[in-house]
């Protein structure tokens, strides 16, 4: 008796067909996300920049921004690894803005 996926297989037969099913470990993760708190940003001119020098960080792949004219704004950054504070750090600096805290 076939199944309804159409690959030709029996359900009857418990085959793989030369296949290797190897599960990925789950505690490994894909990404990692950076939570930064900035302070000194106003504007969407602020926002692009912060994000534009984030952005130069080898392994971001995403920068996403909350303004808080009036406090402290937030970035996420999404990455492939986890990121050096240092670098974080000279982004934020670089942009003009005041890095306040950094929440891996």
């Amino acid at each position: 008796m076939s199944h309804n996926c159409n690959c030709g297989c029996s359900s009857e037969k418990n085959t793989n067909q030369g296949l290797q099913i190897i599960p990925r470990e789950q505690s490994i993760p894909l990404t990692t996300q950076t939570e930064l708190k900035i302070s000194g940003m106003t504007c969407g001119h602020c926002v692009s920049s912060v994000t534009e020098e984030l952005k130069e960080i080898e392994g971001v792949q995403n920068v996403e921004v909350i303004l808080d004219a009036k406090g402290v704004s937030t970035a996420t950054v999404t990455s492939a690894n986890s990121l050096d504070e240092a670098s974080i750090r000279s982004a934020i600096d670089e942009a003009g803005y005041t890095l306040e805290a950094i929440n891996s």
